[in-house]
């Protein structure tokens, strides 16, 4: 097995159990989350992960990962990054408002924190230039060596990855403007290059001096500009929410995926080969669909594990993109998804026709769902201390209100309601009245809920381990235990606040479902799989 980001020497199991027969559904992900991609100086590609909180590098030959800016590290949130001539690295921390210089030997000095959602960065010779991800955001050049950021221009519609290009100009996106512009280096009127270019992402130039256009939407399209003749071709590669790309000596393309994470080279015709694979965010929520489908809310998507051949271990593919997916379960059928995100709404998607509709808005913070026999939606509205129930007709009904924090909810036969509390470290029942009465207590941090007979299961994330609860006897029982869950051991970081409108980084959630043929399904979000944790044991 490679390595995963929860354990680089590729040793450890994904989970110990006498109970029950733990198998991973999906291979680790090596990469958590990527996002502005370069090559350092000695020829390896630089990888930004803005959800990890930490910069790789990756070996163009072996696809070989190291991590080079750990995540319990100064840095908190990188989102791009560009070497200097000198071979200082300079990084984007989007959500702090920092930018830093990275030493050849390894030191860190803060370049500027008077950026508001620092991201498209580059440096031109020993010039070092950074614009703003926000509506009216601005282009800056900034002096590492002190001296205040001087503003080249505003009004930018979320600017992103940008660079020099042939003609000695700075080209950047609008992001929300389907726009690139240009502008000098030392300052004066930009100039609009084109429009109408899909959901444009990063702009970079191939070796030939061609403007190549990402774009972040679900198609994974490219658009290659001649700018002596204004030609444009357009290229589908099916690879969901682009984010940056860099090429090499060859002028091959190496592209990222914020929603999939992994590098990928892609050839002109939109051919692609994986030199990291693509994995989970997360991830997340999990649920069982039609036929024992399995599907994740994985932060910046919901994805469905593949499996090609019915043996071989599958692939998380992305079915929608749909920002800050945090909760999801199935429909009795298997026929309709439920999801909550981090944007405080309940939606309900429709796998068939790719349809979406919000059920409720303007929630704090809502996590675990589940649905009842007569298709009423059961929600944990975490930041608020709540459990709801949406009806058909999406009408909101508090069942219960004054929880510390409530994370998951799971449902009885008799459609009583549970609710796990990570802070309080207890699973609850709510009575009639939604006064809630304590199943079990002292547990690490629960989270993921099943309630199968008389037995609940759930997440003690901060032990790592799935327990039962005999909801007979009240007699806790260890089902596995050293599950990748959470960071990695001996990690502890604070997450900073997250910026209305901009993208943050997730509270880990590690999910659990009950699958057809009674087998768990877990979020293993430390190494970015779903556990299958059976009843049958092997040797």
């Amino acid at each position: 097995m490679r390595p995963s980001r929860y354990d680089e020497t590729g040793r450890l199991r994904p989970g110990s159990s006498d109970r029950r027969h733990v198998t991973r559904l999906n291979p680790p992900n090596r990469l958590w989350g990527s996002n502005g991609v370069s090559f350092g100086p000695d020829g390896r590609l630089y990888v930004a992960q803005f959800l990890a909180g930490q910069i790789s590098a990756v070996d163009p030959a072996s696809g070989d990962v190291e991590v080079v800016v750990p995540l319990d590290g100064p840095v908190e949130a990188p989102d791009d990054l560009a070497f200097g001539a000198d071979g200082s690295m300079y990084i984007a921390d989007l959500t702090p408002g920092r930018v830093w210089r990275r030493s050849p030997e390894g030191e860190y000095s803060l370049v500027t924190d008077a950026v508001t959602v620092p991201n498209g960065i580059t440096c031109v010779g020993d010039r070092l230039f950074v614009n703003e991800m926000r509506p009216n955001g601005r282009l800056l050049e900034l002096f590492p060596d002190g001296g205040e950021p001087l503003v080249l221009t505003d009004g930018l519609a979320l600017g992103n990855a940008m660079q020099l290009g042939p003609d000695g100009l700075l080209y950047y996106p609008h992001m929300i403007g389907n726009q690139v512009w240009r502008i000098s280096p030392d300052g004066g009127a930009p100039e609009l290059v084109a429009e109408e270019v899909d959901d444009p992402v990063a702009v970079r130039f191939d070796l030939g001096g061609v403007l190549v256009v990402l774009s972040r939407g679900p198609a994974g399209i490219v658009t290659r500009i001649d700018l002596a003749t204004g030609a444009r071709t357009v290229t589908a590669s099916g690879l969901a929410g682009l984010d940056n790309a860099a090429f090499d000596a060859e002028n091959r393309m190496f592209v990222s995926s914020y929603a999939g994470g992994g590098i990928t080279e892609m050839h002109t015709d939109g051919r692609t080969r994986a030199l990291v694979p693509r994995g989970f965010n997360g991830p997340f929520g999990v649920t069982a669909g039609r036929g024992g489908a399995v599907y994740a809310a994985d932060h910046f998507r919901l994805a469905r594990l593949d499996d090609r051949d019915g043996a071989r271990e599958s692939d998380a593919l992305t079915v929608d993109l749909l920002h800050f997916a945090r909760g999801v379960t199935a429909d009795a059928a298997g026929d309709v998804l439920h999801v909550t995100t981090g944007l405080g709404e309940v939606r309900t998607w429709e796998p068939a026709g790719k349809t979406s509709r919000v059920r409720a808005s303007g929630l704090d913070d809502p996590t675990g769902i589940t649905v009842t026999p007569d298709g009423c939606l059961v929600v944990a509205e975490t930041g608020a201390g709540r459990v709801l129930r949406i009806d058909a007709a999406d009408t909101v009904t508090v069942l219960a209100d004054g929880l510390d924090h409530p994370v998951d909810v799971a449902l009885d036969a008799e459609q009583r309601c549970y609710v796990s509390d990570d802070r309080l470290g207890a699973v609850l029942r709510l009575g009639e009245d939604g006064e809630p009465v304590t199943v079990a207590d002292g547990l690490g941090a629960p989270q993921g809920l099943v309630v199968v007979g008389d037995e609940l299961f759930t997440v003690e994330t901060a032990h790592r381990r799935l327990s039962s609860v005999s909801l007979t006897t009240g007699a806790v029982t260890t089902e596995a235990d050293g599950l990748p869950v959470g960071l990695p051991p001996g990690i502890t970081r604070t997450e900073p606040a997250p910026v209305p409108g901009v993208p943050h980084r997730p509270r880990h959630f590690a999910g659990l479902a009950l699958a057809p043929d009674g087998a768990l399904l877990l979020s293993a979000n430390g190494e970015g799989t779903v556990l299958r944790l059976s009843h049958e044991r092997t040797s």
